[in-house]
């Protein structure tokens, strides 16, 4: 899909989006607020296009001094998870604050998912690739073939297999995919 087109899609889904989400939005603030210390926004340091960095937010689902790894890496995730963390993360209603990202062109509606900025070998092997020459998405190919549990090589393979079948229809059959997923919390460990 040409880049113009593919802009003006994510503008329009994002802002209807934002009109109807709006409400929601600010319940799941108020609830990040009154349950834990700390801000409602977590702002993490994501690859974006080309290998550049941006700062990606999420409602806060982590309790402050949390390490900065992804959350696999930690030895008991489960520990650090704010009292409505895992219902966050499960709902995927931690990702919402991601339209903002897409509003300013960071990110694209469908597109691989942004690395974290230590996770080197995933960058190495998207940069091989060519997958960085991608705006990462809010939800991509990989995120509905698997989500948190594949390989890093195997979420390469099906990033790259994006990058060659990308088009209106595939991401309209992503998105499609990504609203069963979430709705039946499939592929979610934490």
């Amino acid at each position: 899909m040409p880049g113009f087109s593919k802009r003006l899609f994510d503008l329009t889904i994002v802002v209807l989006a934002c009109l109807v989400l709006l409400l929601p939005i600010l319940l799941v603030a108020a609830m990040v607020a009154l349950s834990s210390k700390g801000p409602v926004l977590y702002w993490s340091d994501r690859i974006g296009i080309r290998n550049t960095v941006f700062r990606m937010p999420k409602f806060r689902t982590m309790r402050i001094g949390t390490p900065v790894v992804a959350t696999h890496l930690l030895d008991s995730p489960d520990a650090y998870l704010t009292p409505v963390g895992s219902f966050l993360r499960k709902s995927s209603l931690d990702e919402l604050p991601q339209l903002w990202s897409i509003l300013k062109g960071d990110m694209s509606l469908v597109g691989p998912r942004p690395a974290l900025f230590n996770q080197d070998d995933l960058v190495a092997m998207r940069t091989s690739r060519g997958v960085h020459e991608l705006l990462p998405g809010l939800t991509g190919w990989a995120q509905v073939n698997g989500r948190d549990e594949l390989p890093i090589p195997e979420k390469v393979g099906l990033d790259a297999e994006y990058l060659r079948r990308r088009s209106l229809l595939f991401d309209l059959r992503i998105l499609g995919m990504t609203i069963l997923k979430v709705v039946q919390r499939d592929g979610v460990s934490h």
